[in-house]
């Protein structure tokens, strides 16, 4: 059986939604922001960064969120979470690839800044300064929505998906103006309603 590490307040939340999508049998090893758990000799085997998620599968080591579900999607996904084109495939990589490296950092720094420091704490300018980057680069994404199929690849909601709006969900936390976005903000609220996205967070 699947182990993952992680909670669904963390970059884990994305791989166990994957596992309710996939449907595959797993254990969640919950652990707790300060706990010290990530820093134990025994963790620190398994993932030196002290990070989660980390995934066990039959001798497998893995982390880094992105990496897991791509492996994930592929090894027990059906269509159409993993396509089994080459070409789509490559659009798999792709899209969440740019995710990471377009999108996330920002996000990650506007959620921290706006909502999870302390008031007193907050740095507006630079959470300013990280949504000015998300507003320039939205556009990509909501032109590749509008010339698809309301999706990223193919023409069902695939590991992209997935992978792309978890990351999203971060500027929901910081109720963030998707309406200069049509495609992007009705893509995401159908993402976010699936029933593996509410098994995962109801965890």
């Amino acid at each position: 059986m699947i182990k993952i590490y992680g909670n669904v307040r963390s970059r884990a939340n994305r791989c166990l939604w994957l596992l309710e999508e996939i449907g595959v049998a797993y254990e969640n090893v919950s652990f707790e922001f300060g706990s010290g758990e990530n820093q134990s000799p025994d963790y620190l085997k398994l993932n030196p960064a002290g990070k989660v998620p980390t995934i066990e599968d039959e001798g497998l080591v893995l982390f880094e969120s992105i990496a897991i579900n791509l492996y994930l999607a592929k090894t027990y996904g059906k269509e159409p979470i993993w396509l089994h084109d080459p070409n789509e495939q490559a659009l798999l990589m792709q899209w969440s690839i740019w995710a990471v490296a377009e999108l996330e950092p920002h996000v990650v720094t506007m959620a921290v800044e706006k909502v999870f420091k302390p008031e007193p704490a907050r740095d507006l300018v630079k959470a300013d300064e990280a949504e000015a980057v998300v507003k320039q680069t939205l556009p990509v994404l909501e032109q590749a929505l509008k010339s698809g199929q309301g999706v990223l690849v193919g023409d069902r909601f695939s590991v992209a998906d997935l992978n792309v709006a978890a990351i999203l969900t971060g500027l929901k936390l910081c109720q963030f103006d998707f309406s200069p976005w049509p495609e992007t903000q009705a893509w995401l609220d159908a993402a976010l309603s699936r029933p593996a996205y509410a098994k995962a967070m109801g965890r």
